[in-house]
């Protein structure tokens, strides 16, 4: 049985042969990401140098450089008192950005390890999947904005809120993107498992839980970058420290250069994370894309 199980394995993990396309040319894509990058900088300078813009709307990138480096230093205040401040609002730019990565750590870790087991329970379970999907659709409509007062008034503004906060905003990806993985397993492979003598568990096990994973990776991916986008809505009351409390406060504040480079974090933060999943989901299932 061992065998016939390893076969059906290998039938519906490894599957085809890899494509016979060539991969794109990451020297090349790399290339014109720097070419890109350095035409946004040098229109940027040109534009801010002219003084074409109000520096309060759009700073210089040498300012925003120079908030990034105050923010992550210890300075003095120019008071005509000897003292000096940490970073901005008492805490260094890495610990605000550590901060938030906390928070979504616990999160969105949450949703990985919930969400996967509701979806494949919803796609192997006919009448869950007919009571639960209305509940899960009607969950993802909702924008995470919409939990935010009434997790305020059951939670506090603590980070308990948040906390809840992001796990309700990658819950719904990795639920969907799971049930579909279930129910998209190829019949034949269902088929295969059954005639050469595998029972249920085994086709749960070694055959649906394999040809699943790619999606689960996929939603995974989707409701981590979904989640860091609602950051800063998490961090609206109380979020400090936090990436997102400090553009928030920074841009009440009419501090732009300190916003625009808080945006940056963010959106530097979001591709590294993002790079980090695509490498564990390629280590972790190399079948994807071949069967």
């Amino acid at each position: 049985m061992t065998a016939v199980v390893s076969t059906v394995k290998a039938d519906a993990a490894a599957g085809a042969k890899p494509s016979s396309a060539k991969a794109p040319r990451r020297g090349g894509s790399a290339l014109a990401a720097v070419v890109a990058l350095g035409a946004v900088l040098a229109g940027w300078t040109a534009v801010t140098a002219a003084g074409l813009v109000d520096p309060l709307y759009l700073p210089s990138p040498r300012a925003v450089w120079d908030a990034f480096v105050r923010a992550n230093s210890t300075h003095r205040i120019a008071d005509g008192v000897d003292r000096f401040v940490v970073g901005e609002q008492n805490y260094y730019l890495w610990e605000h950005l550590l901060a938030s990565l906390q928070r979504i750590a616990i999160g969105v870790g949450a949703a990985i390890v919930v969400g996967p087991l509701v979806g494949f329970v919803m796609g192997m379970v006919a009448p869950v999947r007919w009571v639960t999907e209305p509940i899960l659709n009607f969950l993802r409509a909702l924008p995470p904005l919409g939990y935010i007062g009434l997790l305020i008034v059951w939670f506090g503004i603590g980070d308990t809120a948040k906390i809840w906060l992001l796990f309700l905003a990658a819950f719904p990806p990795i639920v969907i993107a799971t049930l579909d993985g279930v129910l998209g397993v190829k019949q034949d492979y269902l088929n295969a498992a059954r005639s050469l003598g595998a029972v249920r568990a085994q086709v749960v096990s070694l055959v649906v839980l394999p040809a699943t994973l790619p999606n689960v990776i996929s939603g995974i991916r989707i409701a981590t970058a979904f989640a860091w986008t609602t950051v800063v809505a998490a961090e609206l009351n109380n979020g400090i420290p936090g990436i997102g409390g400090l553009a928030y406060i920074a841009g009440t504040q009419l501090n732009t250069p300190l916003t625009i480079a808080c945006i940056i974090v963010i959106g530097v933060a979001a591709m590294l994370l993002d790079a980090v999943i695509v490498l564990i989901g390629a280590k972790a299932v190399p079948w994807k894309g071949k069967v």
